[in-house]
């Protein structure tokens, strides 16, 4: 199963995703997807994952101990997430003991999304939303001071991000699994060519 957490104001119709969906849905896996629209604030949205989270655990690993229903090596469940996404999967990585990919991650997100701090709009609803004070204050308290074991991540990242500084998520995530190409933006743009890899890594390939 792959839970996967979008960015700032995007949703599960983002480009990454439905490729995602489509591939999995050609590989006869449609139902091993999970992409739930994440609130806007990131205490919401943690907890939203953190419900599905122990869902897919109580589904998967019936008759073990809640406290070990997801875990031990994230055999049950990987996260996927990109930018703000990938900030959210590190804590929820860190915090369920998962493996993750991450696409182009936030790595210090309380202030990468400083300048976004006002009226905001949902990308695909149109919805307006405000992004508050409030909000920054959520995410600081999301920090993972260090990692615990860095070889459950998968970073993917672009050097042309213009959105991120790649530079902080090559060093913030160390002696993990690292793929580094020239070029792109933050959208990442050869996600496409990475699908298969993907699925392998969280087990479905």
């Amino acid at each position: 199963m792959i839970l996967y957490l979008h960015g700032f104001t995007s949703g599960p119709q983002s480009r990454k995703v439905q490729a995602l969906a489509a591939r999995m849905a050609e590989r006869g896996l449609g139902d091993r997807l999970i992409a739930p629209q994440l609130p806007a604030s990131p205490a919401a949205a943690i907890a939203l994952a953190d419900g599905i989270i122990q869902k897919v655990g109580a589904s998967e690993l019936l008759g073990v101990p809640p406290a070990q229903k997801v875990g031990a090596g994230g055999t049950a469940l990987t996260l996927a997430g990109s930018s703000l996404g990938g900030f959210y999967a590190t804590h929820l990585a860190e915090k369920h003991r998962l493996n993750a990919v991450l696409i182009n991650p936030a790595v210090v997100a309380a202030l990468e999304l400083e300048r976004y701090l006002g009226p905001q709009t949902w990308l695909y609803s149109g919805e307006a939303f405000d992004f508050t004070r409030q909000h920054i204050a959520e995410l600081a308290a999301l920090e993972v001071p260090r990692l615990a074991d860095p070889k459950r991540y998968w970073l993917l990242a672009e050097a042309g991000d213009e959105t991120l500084d790649y530079r902080q998520a090559v060093a913030r995530y160390a002696g993990a699994r690292q793929t580094v190409l020239p070029g792109g933006d933050h959208s990442f743009t050869r996600w496409d060519d990475y699908l298969d890899a993907v699925l392998a890594f969280a087990g479905l390939g």
